[in-house]
C-alpha cells in the first residue's frame, strides 16, 4: 500500500511540473525519463505472490507513461520533414507492438498462480526493460534528428 500511495504522489507531482512547464527542453525530458525509470525499477523489485494486485497496478501506470512517451514522440516526428517520418515510423511501431505485448504479460500477470509468479514476473520485468529501453533510444534518436 504504500508502493501505491508514493507512485501515486510521485505520478502527481509529476503531472504538476509537466503542467507548469508547458514546453521542457528534450534535456528536461530525458532526465524526466530517466528519473521514471529508476523509480520504476524501484517499484518492480521484489514483488511477492501477496503483493500481485499492486504489481500489476504499478506496471499498468508504467506502461500508461510509455505510452503517454510514444505520443509525445510521434507528436515531433508528425512535425518533422518526411524522411524523418518514414525513418521514424517503424522504430515507433516496434515499440507500440512491445508495449502492446507488455499488455498481454501484464493479463498474465493479473492471472498467475502462486506457482507461475515468479517466471510471470520475471519475464514481464525482461520485457518491461527492453521496452523501456527501446523508448529511451527512441527519444534520444528524436532528439538527435530534429533540432529544439
Amino acid at each position: 500500500m504504500k508502493h501505491k500511495h508514493l507512485l501515486l504522489a510521485l505520478l502527481a507531482v509529476a503531472a504538476f511540473a509537466v503542467g507548469c512547464n508547458k514546453e521542457p527542453t528534450t534535456a528536461q525530458q530525458l532526465d524526466k525519463v530517466q528519473a521514471d525509470t529508476k523509480q520504476a525499477a524501484q517499484d518492480m523489485k521484489d514483488y511477492t505472490f501477496a503483493q500481485k494486485a499492486a504489481f500489476v497496478a504499478t506496471m499498468q501506470t508504467q506502461l500508461a507513461t510509455l505510452n503517454r512517451e510514444l505520443d509525445q514522440l510521434a507528436a515531433k516526428v508528425e512535425k518533422a520533414s518526411d524522411t524523418i517520418k518514414a525513418e521514424a515510423q517503424p522504430k515507433l511501431r516496434v515499440l507500440r507492438d512491445q508495449i502492446a505485448q507488455l499488455n498481454q504479460q501484464l493479463d498474465e500477470a493479473r492471472n498467475a498462480t502462486e506457482l507461475t509468479w515468479d517466471s510471470v514476473k520475471g519475464g514481464f520485468k525482461k520485457a518491461y526493460e527492453g521496452a523501456k529501453d527501446g523508448v529511451q533510444q527512441a527519444r534520444q534518436w528524436v532528439s538527435d534528428k530534429i533540432a529544439p
